[in-house]
């Protein structure tokens, strides 16, 4: 194969400041682990100097610890999208150290092909194997995929391949790789299945492309899924019992079940409740990212089929997948982040989503990425991509979080990143609203039966108080953020008094 070994400061030495850099990866399956780090240490090297460097960082998603923290520390970036949960880069972000665009996943490698994004200089991509045949290079990913054929086919100045010797070449064959053609009149895309393959095993580039491949023997970045705790297991269970009541009224067939689940502990312990729910029909999975639970229930033959976009995992959970990679075969496919998360895939799929709020209100609205409305926490993703195109779009959240200080059903949202025209059902641990052809008021009053008790008298009172003013949506503006305005001076939204905002 002609392609240089290289050490990773000698490919960091390639990247100047200001330029753009693309990783591959999604969430931390399948990004790379020595090269952005040499990048940092270069930074700093930089920085002692007096000299300036950043660079600007695009995505599949958000990315492993050794590309967002290092980066992060070393004020290494300047730009960064779509999304990220290091706290390190949020507290870049929320400081402005770090201009940072959330955007819906499934638009990124578009942006990219379309430059609005920016040119992309460098790509940095992780592989369990590169192999070169008929003077072409094919390379084999990991874990996760995200935008990574894109980045190969864009960098205008290379691509350095990560070869990750730690990933099983058992990989191959488990990834169907496909770009989405350029607008306009764009050819339909032929996935009617969860696991229809439409595309390729690998990305294909020419070999001058190639700027220079590091070998590593890392393991991925996921960690082990926080255990479920009482509050998820009883949304769980709610989410079941209202998709049951869905299956036995005729909206979904029994037969064809596609669920899409969130990002984090919380929605792997709701989609292992769903498992273990035996009214529940076997199902499958078309998704942004498969975590440990859906795992489990693939071994256990309550997940038919899997779609995903990345493996986050913890290592010790992927190493087993890899040893038992036989298993999956047929019934487990990674695709890049625009045909994961494709609207247009998920709406023909008839795809029931899952996804975490961070707070809604009384009538709906979801505010999933930023609190307090200024603090972000993590973006939007693709929880947008589902909600808008799911046949079934439900968001599911706790009650209440900081100990009960503050509630998760609010009069106002701080920040609306989805509408209530897209979210048909809320679920919390006291059960699910659904909001499906309810007027205004009748959301409001389901909203409120599912939010904490200590918190049901308090949002009635506003509604009382609200209904004087008339309107489709009854409002008091003055009022409308009182509960997060007093949780900022007194620590408590209980401690909400309406008269302080309110002359009756």
């Amino acid at each position: 194969m002609n392609i240089p070994e290289i050490s990773a400061a000698e490919a960091a030495s390639f990247i100047q400041d200001g330029e753009w850099i693309g990783v591959g990866g999604f969430g931390p399956a399948g990004s790379p682990k020595v090269i952005t780090p040499a990048i940092a240490a270069r930074a700093r090297q930089l920085h002692e100097q007096g000299l300036p460097f950043k660079v600007n960082v695009v995505t599949g998603a958000s990315i492993g610890a050794t590309t967002d923290g290092e980066l992060s520390l070393a004020d290494a970036i300047d730009r960064r999208l779509p999304f990220s949960v290091n706290a390190d880069l949020r507290r870049a972000f929320n400081s402005g150290r770090v201009r940072y665009t959330d955007l819906n996943l499934s638009d990124n490698a578009t942006f990219l092909r379309q430059g609005l994004t920016g040119p992309v200089d460098w790509g940095i991509i992780e592989a369990c194997d590169v192999q070169e045949v008929r003077g072409r290079i094919r390379i084999y990913l990991t874990a996760g995929i995200g935008i990574a054929p894109t980045i190969c086919h864009m960098a205008r100045k290379g691509v350095f391949i990560e070869i990750n010797t730690w990933h099983s070449t058992r990989l191959i064959g488990m990834h169907d790789i496909y770009e989405i053609e350029a607008p306009w009149y764009r050819s339909p895309i032929r996935i009617t299945q969860p696991v229809e393959m439409i595309g390729t095993p690998y990305i294909e580039v020419d070999p001058e492309r190639i700027k220079g491949y590091v070998m590593t023997h890392c393991p991925d970045e996921s960690r082990p899924m926080t255990p479920a705790t009482e509050v998820t297991q009883r949304i769980g269970q709610h989410v079941a019992d209202f998709l049951v009541d869905n299956i036995r009224e005729g909206y979904i067939n029994p037969r064809r079940l596609i669920l899409q689940s969130g990002v984090g502990s919380g929605a792997n312990a709701v989609l292992g409740a769903l498992g273990e729910c035996s009214e529940v029909p076997d199902f499958n999975i078309y998704t942004e990212v498969l975590q440990e639970e859906p795992l489990r229930l693939i071994r256990e033959g309550r997940v038919v089929s899997a779609s995903t976009g990345a493996l986050t995992i913890s290592p010790e959970h992927l190493q087993a997948l890899y040893r038992d990679m036989a298993e999956f075969r047929g019934r487990l496919l990674l695709r890049p982040s625009e045909i994961s998360n494709c609207p247009e895939i998920i709406a023909r799929l008839g795809i029931c989503s899952l996804n975490t709020a961070i707070e809604v209100d009384i009538y709906g609205h979801v505010n999933s990425t930023k609190i307090l409305g200024t603090k972000m926490m993590n973006g939007v993703g693709g929880s947008c991509d589902f909600t808008c195109n799911a046949m079934l779009a439900t968001f599911t959240c706790g009650s209440t979080t900081k100990d009960g200080k503050i509630s998760s059903i609010v009069p106002f949202c701080s920040h609306v990143d989805h509408t209530e025209h897209y979210v048909d059902a809320v679920a919390t641990e006291y059960g699910v609203a659904d909001l499906r052809g309810k007027c205004a008021m009748d959301k409001a009053r389901a909203l409120v039966a599912i939010a904490h008790p200590d918190y049901r008298p308090l949002l009635n009172d506003y509604l009382r108080l609200a209904e004087r003013y008339g309107g489709h949506t009854h409002h008091v503006l003055n009022a409308a953020f009182a509960m997060h305005d007093t949780y900022r001076r007194k620590g408590d939204m209980r401690l909400t008094d309406w008269s302080e905002y309110i002359k009756e």
